[in-house]
């Protein structure tokens, strides 16, 4: 056992890293406490809230994204099956909308999330990495939008809206 939290030793506090891309894009940022941080980015579509949260002990780094947008209590149901069919076309992270019975709004926000194991990563290769978790996010928040947003709307769409939205796009008008 002392072999493995020497292993852990090893690895830099990824927000350190975090915070130099946050800077290098200038984001707004809010750095709480040593394995706190959280940005708010502004992408095509929307806006973004990104929160990092370290744990030194695993060596693991939480990531969560979450658009400016909450999912209409009534569509719930409908963004349950939305979001397992996103996250079937995912290759890193997913989505989910967490449900509670609370008339908190902000229960029912998309939320993109990632844990990342940092053992054996050295300063440079753990930026890297950051730097490519963040890209990738806001990327699939971006792609993903136009979904949640219909999903935020309180009125029906047609069945035909929802498919729509979810289609990938090749291309600009």
């Amino acid at each position: 056992m002392q072999e493995q939290t020497n292993i852990f030793e090893d690895v830099s506090n990824p927000l350190d890293s975090v915070e130099e891309i946050i800077i290098s894009n200038d984001w707004t940022f809010d750095r709480m406490d040593e394995d706190t941080l959280t940005v708010h980015v502004s992408g095509k579509y929307g806006h973004y809230k990104m929160a990092f949260n370290w744990q030194e002990h695993y060596s693991a780094l939480k990531f969560c994204c979450t658009p400016d947008l909450t999912v209409s209590p009534n569509k719930l149901e409908e963004a349950s099956k939305a979001v397992n069919k996103i996250n079937s076309t995912l290759w890193l992270g997913h989505f989910d909308i967490p449900l509670s019975n609370t008339a908190n709004a902000e229960a029912h926000t998309p939320c993109f999330r990632h844990t990342s194991l940092f053992r054996g990563m050295n300063y440079s290769s753990g930026a890297s990495h950051m730097e490519d978790l963040i890209d990738i996010a806001l990327s699939e928040c971006e792609r993903y939008y136009m979904t949640f947003e219909l999903l935020s709307l309180h009125q029906q769409q047609g069945a035909n809206a929802l498919s729509l939205a979810m289609m990938d796009n090749i291309g600009e008008a």
